[in-house]
């Protein structure tokens, strides 16, 4: 089974990109899976109903967040449309599973591919150097109690590199794969671990690289020199989609497999 990950879209540009790729992306190497990070999708602050039906249509399964996600507001009643129990679009739009109880949405969806293969995506939000939220250690081991599927796909939406580390060595070989997004960098470490689960600290943004991890170069420039507060913009130029394709055994779900993606216009 083979496992598509699209990192951090950010803006009209990380959408652009990914339009352009993952068609042929899917097609050429086959994919069964494909699991995309849309908080930064709609000009870099969150993601709309529509941008989210947008990502569906171009083949996405399950959509992924972060601390973005109540960026735009209507995305709430949105994700409030359907039942838990439902597998329409707005349920497998996820927030981090970490979050308060009684938080809008789901941390979690569990699915089936068309041959019946059961998967499952699990979205959680690191504690070091971010917004409060629950323990996400403790989190997964909860959400895994409950889980069926041994196809198991984790999107740590996390700012410190150890935390991220961390994590991928705690869920070695109880889940398919572990990959940190929110940085917007790609990181050099794709790897399996040990015991089968595969690993990157940060898959990196589909968005433009020309810029500040996405933002207006001279804009954040102006922060860091001047300090004053300023509106920050989606930056536009050399956009590069970076994603993750992981191939696993699917009666185990052991990752076989990772290989890591950055491809531009």
């Amino acid at each position: 089974m083979k496992i598509l990950f699209v990192g951090d879209i950010f803006g009209g540009a990380g959408r652009r990109i990914v339009h352009a790729h993952l068609g042929h992306l899917i097609e050429t190497h086959a994919v069964d899976l494909v699991v995309i990070n849309a908080e930064n999708a709609a000009g870099g602050f969150g993601v709309t109903p529509s941008i989210a039906e947008e990502l569906f249509t171009l083949g996405a399964h399950v959509l992924t967040t972060g601390n973005h996600i109540w960026d735009k507001r209507e995305i709430i009643d949105w994700m409030h449309t359907v039942p838990a129990d439902s597998h329409e679009r707005p349920r497998r739009l996820l927030r981090p599973a970490n979050y308060a109880p009684g938080t809008p949405g789901h941390g979690v969806y569990e699915g089936k591919l068309a041959d019946g293969t059961a998967y499952a995506v699990i979205n959680l939000q690191g504690r070091v150097f971010m917004s409060a939220s629950d323990d996400p250690f403790r989190a997964a081991d909860a959400v895994l109690e409950k889980l069926t599927a041994k196809v198991i796909l984790v999107d740590f939406h996390a700012e410190a590199t150890s935390e991220k580390v961390a994590l991928g060595w705690y869920l070695d070989g109880r889940v398919t794969a572990v990959l940190g997004t929110h940085t917007h960098v790609p990181t050099a470490d794709a790897r399996v671990l040990p015991r089968g689960t595969a690993f990157q600290t940060d898959v990196g943004m589909s968005g433009p690289y020309d810029s500040v991890i996405g933002v207006e170069v001279e804009q954040v420039l102006d922060r860091f020199l001047r300090g004053m507060p300023a509106k920050f913009d989606a930056a536009r130029k050399n956009p590069k989609m970076c994603a993750a394709l992981i191939e696993c055994d699917a009666a185990t779900g052991r990752a076989q497999s990772i290989r890591h993606f950055m491809l531009g216009e």
